[in-house]
């Protein structure tokens, strides 16, 4: 599980985040809904330990991140697309991972197989399309078999076929009991992989709902996020924020 309390963060006099509180509960996907501009990757950087807060505090399983012992065993992420060093092979990249946390090499394998590079694992990943990059990422986050995951814009490059391949992913996982969190501002897509919403705007959380429940309150779920996110443009305009 993952807890969110207060969390605040500036860049000088710009607010990218304010005030958010949300908890993320294992056995489910959860959607974290936005606007691009809304926040979303400041805060999965709070979550991550990547950025410190001003404000605010971020338990995994009770703990900070830069608490945990073995991180990538524990808490499995994909943040950036090619964060990786092109020089190297898709095997070569997991394996150097695995030997920093003590993951047993077989396991690179496994994960490559899961994302279905296997037939690309000794490429130059500098060679590899923007699909191929993001089914890399999500191979290094699924490398020590975590029961947290956290993912942002998985979708970006994938082809039909693979965004219906990382959403039955997601809905799998989540389905062993695992904490699943999934950023997005594909409203559409969201509809059909999450199960609930956590939905900001400006930094402000909007929303902490089902997408079900969310439904309910307009014609569909593209309304009643356009709804919710209807005042943050003149918000953002008033108060000089940003993410």
């Amino acid at each position: 599980m993952i807890e969110v309390r207060s969390l605040t963060k500036r860049y000088g006099r710009v607010v990218a985040v304010e005030a958010l509180s949300f908890d993320v509960r294992p056995g489910v996907v959860t959607g974290f809904l936005g606007p691009n501009g809304s926040g979303k990757s400041t805060t999965m950087r709070l979550m991550l330990g990547l950025d410190a807060p001003d404000r605010g505090t971020v338990r995994i399983a009770g703990r900070g991140y830069r608490e945990l012992g073995w991180p990538l065993r524990e808490v499995g992420a994909l943040l950036e697309t090619g964060a990786f060093h092109p020089g190297r092979s898709a095997r070569a990249h997991l394996t150097a991972l695995a030997a920093g946390n003590a993951i047993p090499r077989r396991r690179v394998d496994e994960v490559l197989g899961l994302v279905g590079l296997e037939s690309a694992a000794d490429r130059r990943t500098g060679k590899f399309s923007l699909g191929m990059a993001q089914r890399l990422g999500i191979a290094a986050g699924l490398l020590g078999d975590p029961g947290v995951l956290l993912f942002d814009e998985p979708v970006n490059g994938l082809d039909p076929e693979g965004i219906r391949w990382i959403r039955d992913l997601m809905r799998s996982l989540a389905a062993e009991g695992r904490t699943v969190f999934v950023s997005s501002h594909l409203i559409n897509e969201m509809a059909v992989t999450a199960d609930r919403l956590i939905v900001i705007g400006a930094g402000r959380l909007l929303a902490d709902t089902t997408v079900a429940e969310l439904s309910a309150e307009s014609a569909s779920l593209e309304d009643a996020f356009l709804k919710l996110t209807s005042g943050e443009a003149e918000f953002r305009a008033a108060m000089g924020r940003t993410s």
